[in-house]
């Protein structure tokens, strides 16, 4: 294979050689936007080694338990402001927040 006279960065070189490294291909999935009830939400999955306090379920009232993955839901579009939006997020179990308890 011919080589390039172009150099390339530490960064690129390492997410050729290493492509399950790639921070941008693994955190692409973390944070996302959904649509429900009309509203704009963001929601964030919280992985079992990450849920190390125990919250309530805003969809079913039961305990979000440590160590059980869980969603974090956040209004995007309140007319508060990001900081308020942010401070009233909620921890939802995925299924209660698949259903749609919104």
């Amino acid at each position: 294979m011919a080589r390039s006279n172009r150099s390339r960065s530490r960064a690129a070189r390492a997410r050729e050689e290493h492509p399950e490294l790639d921070v941008d291909r693994l955190t692409s999935g973390w944070r996302r936007t959904e649509v429900r009830g009309g509203r704009e939400w963001n929601v964030q999955p919280v992985s079992e080694a990450q849920a190390v306090k125990a919250y309530v379920c805003p969809g079913c009232g039961q305990d979000v338990v440590p160590g059980i993955a869980h969603l974090v839901a956040w209004r995007a579009d309140g007319v508060l402001g990001d900081a308020a939006d942010l401070a009233s997020r909620r921890h939802w179990h995925i299924h209660c927040w698949r259903i749609g308890a919104v």
